[in-house]
């Protein structure tokens, strides 16, 4: 299967949950390819450093993407796609051959057209592949202007976009990660709301891909109480 983190916006967190995705893939006993189309090479060299186990796989531009992407899918039994934030073309080679696009987005009031745009490409390349890929926003960097957060998600209704009920919170955690060449999950007490929030997405995305828990869950009913304040 191959999941493709595209944006035509740059820091959104596309890296951040690429980085994350194929390291807790991997804890759940799958093989697992990182392919990293960002010229940054920054989930990369934090995936090379934190779990070498991975595969590492480099495409510089659409024409390698979509000449040698599609030959992973016998090489592993996920291929995580991290795209970059600029380059239009590369993202939507990315969209040819991926069976899942993940659409990473801020919630603020200038996301909305990127948003579109991106919605746009994606539809393209599902009425080119018969609708394939499924596809589905996040929200990241999410902070205590929940009125934004609306907006983001009725922007998207309005695009016919399914957005991941499980957001991903403004934390510090997911910036010193890469540093410490570790995941939020490893982080011990500090990281905890990281690594909760971020596994929950992640079991929201690909259900099918759970085959233990990667941390420990909080109580249901502090669960509860944290989703309604």
């Amino acid at each position: 299967m191959i999941i493709a983190l595209v944006n035509s916006k740059g820091g959104v967190g596309k890296s951040t949950l690429a980085g994350n995705l194929a390291a807790w893939l991997h804890e759940q006993g799958h093989s697992v390819i990182l392919a990293d189309c960002d010229a940054q090479k920054s989930s990369s060299q934090w995936v090379q450093e934190a779990k070498p186990d991975i595969q590492v796989f480099h495409f510089a531009n659409s024409d390698e993407i979509l000449d040698s992407l599609p030959v992973l899918r016998d090489k592993a039994d996920y291929i995580v796609a991290d795209g970059p934030g600029s380059q239009t073309e590369t993202s939507r080679a990315l969209l040819m051959w991926a069976d899942l696009a993940v659409i990473p987005c801020k919630a603020s009031m200038f996301e909305a057209r990127a948003l579109a745009m991106n919605t746009a490409f994606v539809r393209q390349a599902q009425a080119i592949r018969n609708g394939q890929p499924d596809a589905i926003a996040v929200l990241t960097m999410v902070g205590r202007d929940y009125r934004l957060t609306k907006d983001m998600r009725d922007a998207a209704a309005s695009l016919e976009l399914t957005v991941a009920e499980a957001p991903i919170g403004l934390r510090q955690a997911y910036a010193d990660a890469p540093g410490q060449a570790t995941f939020v999950w490893k982080m011990g007490s500090s990281a905890r709301d990281a690594a909760e929030e971020i596994d929950a997405l992640f079991r929201e995305l690909l259900p099918e891909a759970c085959t233990e828990n990667v941390v420990p869950m909080r109580r249901v009913r502090g669960r509860k109480k944290r989703a309604n304040g």
